[in-house]
């Protein structure tokens, strides 16, 4: 995932180093390597906790920000960028995040998801580019992710985020990397040497994943997206989701399954105010209620419970 070319002739990378330990990782019996591998990625989920406080400051200040408007951004290349883009494609069906207010800036493209794209993580004006064309201001974020810390795309456009007035986070699993030093929230992720040398698919991305699901989790609960542990602003485009749904009120609004299926699709499928609609109100006054309450459902309820 990290080129010569991003290096240049700075010290390799703590990712990029060979591990003595694995020097001779592929004569191993496979079930030895099986078990030093699951070792490896346990170690990767441990270096997320020393930025669990970054974490939580950083969700703290992409909230502000994107209380009421702006954008969330994802930029990475690689396994990195692919990281940031699953992440954030769960956002909307998970959490209703709307889809007009999510970007994902990947180095390559599109087709840099499925195959390597040649050159693509080193081409800072591309970064610049895509930053210019989305005219990015102070309401909006920017996660930059980066083993090294140091991919050009991907610094590039942490910033041209920031000289925009974003707000950026940057995550890398490099101390002392340039991302780190440009992102408002720098989010180190310390994973050292891989098995296979600079093959940061592997602890390094475990890290990556661990943190992007915290840090977007994080994120939806200050904004208010989750409410008493379930996702009230999921969108049940499936059969199982919405059987969740159903299930959902059934247990939080005391309500049967016919109730709950029946104040759901008054509701048009917003839980939210299918949980007011079980509370006796009508589509227009849960809608007034729950703007009145900031879109908090249990403040809405307890509204109504006085």
């Amino acid at each position: 995932m990290n080129s010569s070319s991003e290096m240049g002739s700075a010290p390799l990378a703590a990712t990029e180093r060979l591990s003595p330990r694995f020097a001779a990782l592929e004569r191993w019996p496979t079930r030895e390597a099986a078990e030093a591998l699951w070792q490896e990625h346990l170690a990767g989920v441990a270096a997320v906790q020393p930025a669990l406080g970054v974490l939580a400051e950083a969700a703290e200040a992409a909230a502000a920000r994107l209380e009421d408007s702006g954008r969330l951004v994802y930029v990475g290349a690689g396994t990195s960028g692919r990281l940031g883009a699953l992440d954030g494609a769960e956002l909307p069906p998970t959490f209703g995040w709307p889809r007009e207010r999510l970007c994902v800036l990947l180095a390559g493209g599109a087709a840099a998801l499925t195959q390597a794209v040649e050159n693509a993580e080193d081409d800072a004006a591309a970064a610049e580019a895509a930053v210019a064309e989305l005219h990015l201001g102070t309401h909006d974020v920017m996660i930059g992710v980066a083993a090294s810390g140091a991919t050009p795309f991907t610094l590039a456009a942490v910033r041209a985020a920031a000289d925009r007035g974003a707000l950026t986070v940057g995550i890398a699993n490099s101390p002392g990397s340039p991302l780190l030093a440009a992102a408002a929230h720098p989010v180190l992720l310390a994973t050292g040497t891989e098995a296979i040398a600079g093959s940061t698919r592997m602890k390094a991305g475990t890290a990556q994943k661990v943190a992007l699901t915290m840090l977007s989790t994080l994120l939806m609960l200050r904004l208010r997206r989750v409410w008493r542990g379930l996702m009230i602003d999921m969108d049940a485009t499936n059969e199982k989701l919405r059987r969740r749904a159903v299930r959902m009120l059934r247990e939080r609004a005391s309500a049967s399954e016919e109730e709950a299926a029946a104040a759901i699709a008054a509701a048009g499928g917003k839980l939210r105010i299918a949980a007011l609609l079980l509370a006796g109100l009508d589509r227009e006054q849960a809608e007034a209620t729950l703007l009145a309450a900031g879109g908090d459902l249990d403040r809405a309820l307890e509204g109504l419970a006085r």
